[in-house]
């Protein structure tokens, strides 16, 4: 029996997951969660993640964890055919898990905080100092990437899905400026190259829509 991934295709943090679920492919059945009509706040769905977020994984056994960025970690460690997603190389994991983190401590928050008055509040537009600080999360990312063509080094690894969700769904209210984000650009052209990239797209083509919906 395959695992179980209770989500919804919007989530950023869905959308790295399935793209890594993908990567290692791997079978796991989806149950939708639907966020909007706040179905992950019943008490079926609280007893598996008390933090009610997706995603949230449910093992045959009934092992359950939640966090995208553990969930990534996990299903790589045990169902990747090599750990090149994830590297056991101590230096090449610690570089990664910082990614992991600057995605976590900084991108999703800074994402939340200029999608979710859209979307929830009815804001009709970004205040410049939440645009100020979003554009400051791409100018890290720019020089994380000079010189390399995936954001944790020379090979792509869940911090480039990770990452991929949250500065593409950033792009939607605050566009990555090409001229001074080269590297961020030329690294999404690259991400969108990938076979599971789609797991990507499919997600970020429906917040799109919301978004805009909301602006109109």
């Amino acid at each position: 029996m395959a695992p179980t991934l209770y989500m919804i295709r919007y989530s950023q943090p869905v959308r790295a997951t399935l793209m890594t679920i993908r990567a290692i492919d791997l079978d796991v059945e989806l149950k939708e969660v639907n966020l909007i009509e706040k179905k992950q706040l019943s008490s079926d769905y609280t007893k598996l993640n008390p933090q009610h977020t997706v995603p949230t994984l449910v093992e045959e056994d009934g092992f359950t964890l939640w966090d995208s960025h553990a969930i990534m970690a996990y299903l790589v460690e045990k169902y990747g055919k090599d750990d090149s997603l994830y590297p056991k190389d101590l230096r090449k994991r610690a570089i990664i898990n910082q990614r992991l983190h600057f995605e976590n401590g900084i991108l999703f928050p800074y994402t939340m905080a200029v999608i979710r008055p859209i979307i929830y509040e009815g804001e009709k537009t970004v205040p410049r100092d939440k645009a100020d600080k979003v554009r400051e999360a791409y100018s890290f990312l720019e020089k994380f990437l000079e010189g390399k063509n995936w954001v944790a080094g020379d090979a792509v690894s869940v911090a480039d899905f990770s990452i991929i969700s949250s500065i593409t769904t950033m792009d939607v209210v605050v566009p990555v400026d090409t001229k001074t984000c080269p590297n961020i650009a030329s690294w999404i052209k690259r991400m969108e190259k990938l076979p599971y990239y789609d797991e990507n797209k499919k997600g970020l083509d429906q917040i799109r829509q919301i978004i805009e919906e909301k602006l109109k």
